[in-house]
């Protein structure tokens, strides 16, 4: 590591991620700061239903548990701390911290981030009546704080790259127009933001990686021209390679332009590079302004759901599903407004188990009325096990439904959002909107030389040659592929096309499907909208975060020119 270069390192990708990666990434090695990713957006209905409960909570209570174990440590070896874990009540976890560090005996600065909740303005900012509506805030705000002597900076719903960026600009004194350096960090950021994600988790080629029983979590060694290396600890599990970086790089992505509070970030410009063994150097980017509104998280209660799922063994699968779907809908005296039947063929024939000889019919309901999704739906369930289909077995007991979740994107204009950082001795700094601003637009689709390729042909998985990476945004998903060598890149742009996509995913063919290529990556991205119904919470997928979509596309198969195996 060169000397200009700043260690941050990561230990949280999600709320319930290991709880002992904080100590880990204390005691294991060197660092300048250690921040933590603690919200998505199925966590922000979380904290707000326990706001709901308890006005003082609504922030990431592991958090504050993880503190007092390794307050002390940090302190002793000068590592600042950045984390996101305030949620909805960044004030409230603050405020908490500073009661550990006095009962702890340790003086400790806490400084934190206001101004992203706006639900007490929602109706005024045209978002109606939801349960938590929160503006995606930038990085200065942690700045400001870093600058005043924080040793803890607390926010709430900021970017997730800003954990990274806001320690960088701290370091080396950026300021809101160096877009180049700030989407460089970006671009750090996202990589290091889910944790063992980039050092080797849920990767395509996991085979490859030797041991991936306790990955460590990732470090970004960053430099002041916004250039970066990404790594681990010495010694932990996992890996760092250009693949798994490659893979988070795609993760939760939509277009070329990945816009933010602070900089709109040109992901077709990154340049990946193995600088040795764990280490991937990440340069070349490019920053342009942001646009001129921030998101807004608005995460309302959009009613109450149940499920009941059925098992069907043996012969005749398709008949006990339809005798079982016509019983109990005729059962149902308040029908709910929503009945979604699905019936999941995992049997197979003449099965060595009777596990693989069955299917699963699984009833969903939802409604705005909790009795008409509660006992009398699952009671009524129940009640055909002795006069149904045979074999008739259920997979759980009855149950009353629960509430869930509907998440939707808002947009409101930098200058209605009033950004503040709380200092240490609680003075209030407003941070300035962005400067300058600029409307985002799509970047053409590059160029991209016809393979070329002739002779025989394997009719195999997409995933023998392509890796994937899918996740949730919203009601929409990303599948971001990537291939190792130009002739496969050429290919893969050629063939996989945006109706190719539909074809391979039949789930998506009836959905607008919108396709990016990342030449520099060898990589494309395609962004299914809809296909997760009104977000995470609404669980209209047997898989609701789109965590194993691209894999679905890795196992469909193509006939694969022999040259490219």
């Amino acid at each position: 590591m060169s000397a200009e270069a700043f260690r941050i390192g990561n230990a949280s990708g999600f709320y319930g991620d290991r709880f002992s990666a904080v100590r880990e990434m204390l005691a294991g090695g060197e660092l300048d700061v250690l921040t933590g990713d603690y919200l998505a957006e199925l966590t922000m209905l979380i904290l707000g239903r326990d706001r709901l409960k308890d006005p003082g909570l609504g922030y990431a209570k592991t958090f504050l548990r993880q503190m007092e174990e390794s307050l002390g440590l940090a302190l002793d070896k000068g590592v600042k701390v950045v984390v996101n874990a305030g949620g909805l009540n960044p004030k409230g976890l603050a405020d908490k911290l500073a009661e550990l560090a006095e009962r702890l005996g340790l003086a400790a600065k806490i400084a934190h981030v206001r101004g992203d909740d706006l639900v007490a303005r929602s109706r005024e900012l045209g978002f109606g009546s939801p349960a938590a509506a929160n503006a995606y805030l930038g990085a200065f705000g942690i700045v400001a704080g870093l600058n005043a002597g924080a040793d803890v900076v607390v926010t709430g719903r900021i970017t997730d790259a800003s954990l990274v960026v806001g320690p960088a600009a701290w370091r080396f004194g950026w300021q809101q127009r160096d877009y180049d350096q700030l989407a460089g960090a970006v671009v750090a950021g996202h990589l290091v933001e889910c944790g063992t994600q980039v050092t080797g988790g849920n990767y395509a080629f996991f085979q490859e990686i030797a041991d991936l029983r306790h990955a460590g979590f990732p470090i970004v060694e960053i430099h002041a021209d916004g250039t970066s290396v990404i790594t681990k600890h010495p010694g932990t599990g996992g890996e760092v390679s250009v693949g798994t970086v490659t893979a988070q790089l795609l993760y939760e992505i939509q277009t070329a332009r990945y816009a933010g509070p602070d900089v709109t970030t040109r992901l077709d410009t990154v340049a990946l590079a193995q600088d040795g063994p764990d280490r991937v150097h990440v340069s070349s980017v490019k920053g342009e302004p942001p646009p001129s509104s921030l998101k807004v998280s608005l995460n309302t209660i959009g009613g109450f759901r149940n499920e009941m799922t059925f098992i069907l063994s043996g012969l005749h699968i398709e008949e006990k599903a339809a005798l079982a779907k016509s019983q109990l809908e005729s059962l149902l005296a308040k029908r709910p407004a929503e009945v979604v039947w699905n019936l999941a063929r995992v049997d197979r024939p003449d099965a060595p188990t009777q596990q693989q000889a069955s299917a699963l019919l699984q009833c969903v309901v939802r409604d705005p009325d909790p009795e008409k999704v509660g006992r009398q739906f699952s009671s009524a369930a129940v009640e055909l096990a002795l006069a149904s289909y045979p074999g008739f077995a259920l997979t759980t007991p009855p149950g009353n439904g629960s509430p869930y979740g509907v998440f939707t994107a808002g947009y409101v204009a930098h200058g209605e959002v009033a950004h503040e950082a709380v200092l240490p001795d609680g003075a209030a700094v407003s941070i300035p909107p962005a400067p300058t601003t600029q409307e985002l637009a799509d970047v053409p689709e590059p160029a991209v030389p016809r393979p070329g390729l002739g002779g025989e042909t394997r009719r195999l998985p997409l995933g023998v040659i392509a890796g994937a990476r899918s996740g949730d945004k919203g009601g929409s998903a990303n599948i971001g592929l990537w291939v190792r060598t130009a002739q496969q890149f050429s290919w893969l742009v050629d063939e996989l096309t945006v109706e190719k996509c539909k074809e391979l995913l039949p789930e998506a063919s009836g959905l607008a499907v919108r396709r990016h290529v990342l030449p520099n990556v060898r990589a494309v991205n395609f962004v299914i909208e809809g296909i997760l119904g009104r977000g995470v919470a609404e669980q209209v997928r047997f898989d609701p975060q789109a965590k194993g979509l691209g894999e679905w596309l890795r196992s469909r198969e193509l006939d694969i020119p022999q040259e490219l195996l």
